[in-house]
């Protein structure tokens, strides 16, 4: 019986890729760079090559191997089908069975983050909680939703898509999926940016965030620290709009933890308390003890994510 595995997390200027132990856990990482020439027809190439080569390396049979696990950036429906990946240049086909068929090996596939979610589900900030909702907030907002410890895809794969749910009713501005008024607009890093030189534009309040040439997330979670009255604002404004989708979520998913992670969450506190005073107002009376977290595994959450769909 196998009890060795890889997990791949996908991403678009590099793949990430893990040999996992059952028992001990993650055993080496490594990266090599996504090739998206040609359609994005040597992808899957160059994950079999990295994976048969460290086979190899290590001297491992076959016989020991439980199988791979990858996470895409795009929609995966319940039965392994990708049905898009535009950045990479993909329409719809079955990795699963394509990467089976080049690494000789069961293969699971799952959306990259969802699968995060699991990687924080077995080994991070959700570790022993079988009903999860992880927010990624980083230059988007992605999400991804485990119930019974098992992801949940939806029938289209667009289950966990919580950046684009419609908070902003007032918002003039259209969203890079073509609507306008997305959770992504005011709390992602981007949207952070956005709101505070809006805010800078549009009134005369004072603000340290006038002597910065390029303004960042972090610029705006560090002036609020430092009392900042503007920059709170900004922030005041996104956790409002996180409570609130949050609040729908729950009424929807009513999971035990949220777990929030993405380049955003190195914030720390502040933005956890943030999140949470607002959800409380928003949320029903039951679902008000929601537990919130940071998620813990950073970039690894993908690759232990993979890695744990074969173990399941």
């Amino acid at each position: 019986m196998g009890r060795l595995c890889f997990g791949v997390d996908l991403g678009g200027t590099a793949i990430k890729l893990g040999l996992f132990d059952s028992e001990d856990g993650l055993l080496e990482s490594w990266e090599i760079v996504t090739r998206k020439e040609e359609g994005g027809s040597l992808i899957l190439d160059d994950i079999s090559v990295a994976i048969l080569k460290k086979i190899e390396e290590r001297k491992i049979s076959k016989e020991e191997i439980l199988g791979v696990g990858i996470g895409v950036p795009g929609p995966v429906t319940s039965d392994g089908y990708v049905n898009s990946c535009v950045n990479l240049g993909w329409g719809r086909f079955d990795v699963a069975k394509e990467l089976g068929n080049k690494v000789g090996m069961p293969v699971k596939v799952g959306n990259d983050a969802n699968v995060a979610a699991l990687g924080e589900m077995w080994q991070g900030g959700a570790q022993g909680y079988q009903h999860v909702v992880m927010i990624t907030l980083g230059t988007g907002v992605g999400g991804g939703i485990i119930i019974n410890g098992k992801i949940w895809e939806g029938v289209n794969g667009a289950a966990g898509e919580l950046g684009h749910m419609p908070v902003v009713y007032e918002e003039t501005e259209t969203c890079n999926c073509g609507k306008k008024g997305c959770l992504e607009q005011v709390a992602s890093a981007t949207g952070i940016v956005k709101v505070a030189k809006r805010l800078l534009n549009e009134t005369d309040k004072p603000s340290s965030l006038r002597r910065v040439q390029y303004i960042s997330a972090k610029e705006v979670f560090d002036a609020a620290k430092n009392g900042d009255e503007l920059a709170n604002d900004v922030l005041e404004n996104m956790g409002e709009y996180m409570g609130i989708a949050l609040a729908n979520v729950a009424s929807v998913v009513d999971p035990e933890i949220f777990v929030i992670g993405g380049g955003v969450s190195k914030a720390g506190k502040i933005l956890i308390d943030l999140i949470q005073k607002y959800y409380k107002t928003k949320t029903l009376f039951s679902t008000k003890n929601t537990k919130f977290a940071l998620a813990r595994l950073g970039n690894d959450a993908g690759i232990y994510g993979a890695a744990k769909m074969v173990l399941s």
